[in-house]
Parts: structure tokens; sequence; C-alpha cells
């Protein structure tokens, strides 16, 4: 019988930045543990392709943009009964080795913990509000428009859990999709993410479908990793209408 992986990761790729990308791929294989990247490859010309080699890589071609989670749903297959662990992770994450088996560790002492994640900094070191009570929709309205921020603050901490302790690690309601590690197990029986969301709001609908499981999510900040956090939707309209529409669908599918 073939020895199971201890930890598979997938990577979703569509515009990335070549540099970033490289040294999150760098991160993920420094870890000492028996593991596999699979690297999908939303890019209609297959840009990927030809960069890395690595034997503990495997890459996978879709050939069009199908999306962040139906690109991550790609590897379930592979994965089922094939690693112990699987890591949502984004292209512009950095972390050191020691993040993902100390991560392992804890989801290891609770049958009831789904999945982990940690803290979350930028690259210049200061906190991201990565673990997060579920959005309300005045929310969600006040964050896309920074000029009411300050009428609404209330509101806007109150989501982003600065009424807690962030320095102590709790079940946390959300945590956001840079970097999501799954019991493998779990990951398969939630069937991955709900791919009528293209992009935005499917980490957010996954924690909710791991509520339905009984189960839960753990903010854990003793480990930190680094994002960049490109924040696309406020930037680019096109972005934009597609937090939209996914903001849509998760209000229409869990209520307003």
């Amino acid at each position: 019988m073939k020895e199971k992986l201890d930890i598979s990761a997938s990577i979703v790729l569509y515009n990335e930045n070549l540099e970033e990308l490289t040294s999150t791929i760098n991160a993920f294989l420094s870890v000492p543990l028996k593991k596999k990247l699979y690297l999908v490859d939303n890019t209609k010309s297959k840009l990927f392709q030809h960069l890395f080699k690595q034997k503990e890589i495997e890459y996978i071609a879709i050939g069009k943009n199908i999306g962040f989670g139906a690109g991550h749903n790609i590897v379930i297959d592979r994965i089922k009964n094939n690693s112990n662990f699987h890591l949502i992770l984004n292209p512009d994450v950095n972390f050191e080795k020691t993040v993902i088996p100390n991560l392992i560790l804890q989801l290891n002492k609770d049958d009831n913990l789904s999945m982990i994640a940690p803290k979350v900094l930028f690259p210049n070191g200061e906190h991201q509000y990565s673990c997060r009570r579920y959005p309300l929709l005045l929310e969600l309205i006040v964050r896309r428009f920074p000029v009411f921020m300050s009428l609404f603050n209330p509101t806007i901490s109150r989501g982003q859990y600065k009424d807690r302790n962030l320095t102590s690690a709790f079940f946390a309601e959300y945590l956001t999709g840079c970097f999501q590690l799954y019991k493998t197990a779990d990951f398969v029986a939630l069937e991955g993410f709900d791919e009528r969301y293209f992009l935005y709001m499917e980490d957010v609908d996954i924690c909710r479908k791991i509520d339905q499981l009984g189960k839960k999510k753990l903010y854990y900040p003793q480990e930190v990793i680094y994002h960049v956090l490109k924040q696309g939707s406020a930037k680019d309209l096109n972005l934009f209408l597609r937090h939209t529409s996914s903001a849509i669908k998760y209000f229409l599918k869990w209520g307003f």
C-alpha cells in the first residue's frame, strides 16, 4: 500500500509575480515533511508550464481561468486518501520551514478541528486581520467605500476581532484563504470550495461549511506567515464587480 504524504498543497496561478511565486514555492519545499505541491495554472497560454521542475511539484494546466475555488478543487481526487493534511496556499506568501509542522501538531490535538491558520503579517511586519467574524452586509459595503469607514468603525472593528486578544489562539468564525491548513479528510468531506464563487467569499463560505460539519477552525498566532495581499478589488473595476457578485451569492445562500 502506498504511503500517504504528510502534506499536500495547492496554489492556483493566474497573473502572478514570478519572484513572489518562486519565494512561496521555495518556502513550501523547505518543509521537512513528505510533501507534494500542485500548481494549478488558470492561464489560457499555460504560462507557468516549464518554470518549476522539482520532483515534489505536479503542474496542472487548465487552459482557461476557472476561478480560485474551482482551481483548488481540481486536486481533490488526487489528495483523497493520499495525504494527511492539505494546504490552500496563495502565490504571494512566505513562511519559515517550521510553521507547517507546528500547525500540524496543533491540528492533531483535537479531533473536532478541521482547519488551522497562523497569524498573518504584511511583508513590512504590519498585522493583517486574517481572522474575522462572518461579515455583515453593511461591513462589506463600508469597506468598499473607505470614506464611510470612520462612521462605522465599531462595525469594522468587531468584524476584525479587535475586541479579542489576537496574541492568543481561539476558534474564529472564519480565516482568510491565503493560508488554510486542513485535515485532508475534512477538506474532501467538504467537497472543497463552492464553485459558484469565481473569486472572493469562497473562503468565508467554506468556513460556514465547516460549521455544518460540526467542526472548528483555529486561529493560531504563535506561528506567523507573511502575505503581500494585493487587494485587487479595491483597485480594479472588474475585480470589484467579481467581489460584489460573490457577496450577493454569499448572502443569498447564508442569509442577510
